[in-house]
């Protein structure tokens, strides 16, 4: 069994799932492995399914599904059909462990955990490999007793398993390093390692794409695979994400949690860009769009090194993806990030001026906090608050400055060249450079010093506003 070659049909459509467990939030790593699958099946017109494995009831709860879901959503992954509770197929688990039992494949087992644990302690005390060899797996059923029991999966004694993997390679197991795993608990409860597999071959799963930590269990589902006789899909095995020290990703390096970057103003597109390229490459192409990334994505991309979580290289795509959005688009995004970030939603003057002050905010804007910050100027209203540092530029030569550009802008004509030749005559007259007028300007028209271009400004609030603001600086 253990020798013999896989079976795989080569002409079936692609079909990849994401298998979560409800028990939190959506990992960043989990969401990277969605990610993949995803790109993987919607690149070649397949399937892109979503089961939750949801067995373990102490822990799984509805609010963790739901997080699962709206972290999906969020980073524009959609699945096909509904979601697949693993639970809720216990039924099917079972029979597959009894077909198995039948065809030999498997056995019961009625070794209780004392007799276990010192079969273990005898093995120890003698220099043996405390792998348990259950007394009961050729044993005549006659002999059965009318005690609990489990059932075991009859795993090969010798040779290797061998599993071809698309990312890892040929890795091989020595069978008598792998035990004769429980399928069937004894309250009659399918384990996890069964259920995966029956599952997956019931969806029609053609290609396992999830991360390396789950590489040593493959060995085992296989086993099952080869035991009912099902195609075996295709292997690929993906590395873990470290943070930036190489360490294993944890708490210490940052958010988790898929839903704590949206809350934190990262843009999906830029997330996807980012997480597609953590452990997987196209040439040396960093900033690509999901169209790309469909068409690009292949499995012999992956490495085998795990990637490392590198916040830089996070906003810098973010950055780009943010320039090259649509403005209509970026608006609704950024509405979505209030509602994540628990902000206060904008109000319909704040957005009509969000949306014509866009072409201004985007190209510098790494995050969504960055672009309102700079959009500060449309989001405020009357009076400007100067914070500490533009207030700074208001002396009273400013002041006096302003009060003379006020009436000159009234008849100004409204144009970004008829608004840089009244500035510029009234800093010549005063025998200075546009940047020492710029300061005060900034300060009045948005209390911040990091804004866009004055005239940008000014064109965007209008006439009206912007000598109002002005009035209300030099007063």
């Amino acid at each position: 069994m253990s020798d013999a070659a896989p079976r795989r049909s080569s002409d079936k459509p692609v079909v990849t799932r994401f298998a979560p467990s409800p028990t939190g939030y959506l990992h960043i790593g989990g969401g990277r492995t969605a990610l993949f699958n995803w790109l993987y099946a919607r690149g070649r017109g397949g399937k892109f399914l979503l089961r939750i494995e949801d067995t373990d009831r102490a822990r799984s709860t509805p609010e963790a599904t739901e997080a699962i879901l709206r972290g999906l959503r969020w980073l524009g992954l959609d699945w096909d059909g509904e979601p697949i509770s693993q639970f809720a197929r216990a039924d099917r688990h079972v029979a597959v462990a009894q077909q198995m039992l039948a065809s030999g494949a498997a056995y019961k087992c009625f070794s209780t955990q004392d007799e276990i644990e010192a079969f273990r302690e005898a093995a120890r005390a003698e220099g043996r490999s405390t792998l348990f060899r259950s007394p009961w797996r050729d044993a005549d059923p006659a002999t059965h007793p009318d005690a609990p029991y489990v059932i075991r999966m009859k795993a090969p004694r010798d040779g290797e398993t061998v599993i071809e993997d698309k990312v890892q390679g040929t890795v091989k197991f020595r069978n008598d390093q792998l035990d004769d795993m429980i399928c069937l608990r004894s309250d009659g409860t399918p384990t996890y390692m069964l259920a995966v597999v029956v599952d997956d071959h019931d969806m029609a799963v053609t290609h396992v794409i999830r991360g390396d930590d789950h590489l040593n269990n493959s060995a085992r589902q296989a086993m099952v695979y080869r035991a009912m006789g099902w195609d075996e899909p295709v292997w690929a095995h993906i590395p873990l994400i470290h943070g930036p020290d190489g360490k294993k990703l944890s708490k210490r390096h940052g958010a988790l949690g898929v839903e704590e970057y949206q809350a934190m103003g990262y843009p999906a597109a830029g997330m996807r860009n980012y997480l597609a390229r953590l452990g997987w490459s196209h040439g040396d192409d960093e900033f690509f769009t999901t169209e790309q990334a469909l068409d690009w994505f292949d499995l012999d991309g992956i490495g085998r090194a795990p990637a490392r979580l590198d916040f830089k290289k996070l906003e810098n795509i973010c950055g780009q993806h943010i320039a090259v959005t649509e403005d209509a688009a970026l608006l609704r995004e950024i509405e979505a990030y209030l509602v994540a970030a628990g902000l206060p939603a904008l109000t319909e003057p704040q957005r009509d001026g969000l949306l014509r002050a866009m072409p201004h905010l985007k190209d510098r804007a790494k995050t969504f906090p960055q672009l309102l910050e700079k959009g500060h100027f449309v989001l405020a209203s009357r009076p400007i608050e100067p914070d500490a540092k533009s207030a700074k530029a208001l002396d009273a030569v400013s002041r006096g400055i302003l009060t003379e550009l006020t009436p000159q802008l009234q008849n100004a004509s409204w144009t970004r060249d008829g608004l840089e030749a009244v500035v510029a005559a009234v800093a010549e007259a005063h025998e200075l450079g546009l940047g020492k007028i710029a300061g005060p300007l900034r300060a009045a028209l948005a209390g911040r010093t990091v804004t866009p271009s004055v005239f940008d400004m000014m064109l965007v609030i209008g006439r009206e506003e912007t000598i109002a603001r002005l009035t209300d600086a030099a007063g």
